[in-house]
């Protein structure tokens, strides 16, 4: 029949149209800022900097690799490598950035730092409120404001957060079993050499000749 493809259409527009007065759910207006709609867990906006335990400097993950600052494609972040090192989460020394500033009015939340990232030191933030008189100094974010605890990272992105905890983890353990086998083996090759010594100062003394009654 001709116009049945019309009438379905205005049905399902009128069902959502008198659905939307009763069904929460179904609510496409929210009373900003007194009303909020949650966030989904991969919504993402700008980067920050993850930092473990309760210093952000001691807890950086981020090694001033400088990965993330060659493949940004706008060139909105800055990074100064340090002179010293600190441990990271393995205790191997490792640099740090004395500087690390992002652009955030340049930045386009493309997301292609996290995904280079080799330490997951830096993760898409939820915070979207960010709007400043001054466009740049404003919105040119330092170290210390980028910086944000593994708990925030929890409490924003749970379920990648704990996929994250645990990969760490997991390369902490192997990190660890793999220094104490080397020192096992060193210890091993220590022992070995040792007795082989002892052997070697051993044999001439039982094969050197016994003096003759005739000296004595």
């Amino acid at each position: 029949m001709i116009g049945t493809g019309i009438l379905k259409g205005m049905a399902v527009t009128a069902r959502n149209f008198v659905g939307s007065y009763f069904e929460k759910e179904r609510l496409i207006t929210v009373q900003y800022p007194e009303e909020r709609s949650p966030l989904p867990e991969n919504y993402r906006n700008f980067p920050i900097l993850i930092y473990d335990d309760n210093d952000p400097h001691a807890g950086l993950r981020c090694v001033a690799c400088k990965i993330c600052e060659k493949e940004c494609p706008p060139q909105c972040i800055y990074i100064v490598k340090s002179e010293d090192k600190k441990p990271d989460y393995m205790g191997k020394p490792q640099f740090y950035p004395k500087v690390f500033d992002i652009d955030i009015s340049v930045c386009m939340s493309c997301q292609i730092c996290v995904e280079v990232c080799p330490f997951e030191a830096i993760k898409m933030d939820k915070e979207f409120e960010l709007s400043q008189r001054e466009r740049f100094d404003h919105l040119l974010l330092r170290k210390e404001q980028l910086s944000k605890s593994n708990d925030y990272y929890h409490k924003i992105h749970p379920v990648e957060a704990e996929t994250v905890d645990k990969s760490l983890a997991g390369a902490a353990a192997a990190a660890e079993a793999k220094k104490k086998a080397a020192a096992e083996a060193a210890a091993k090759a220590a022992a070995a050499k040792a007795a082989a010594t002892a052997t070697a100062e051993a044999k001439p003394a039982a094969g050197a000749p016994s003096p003759s009654p005739a000296s004595s």
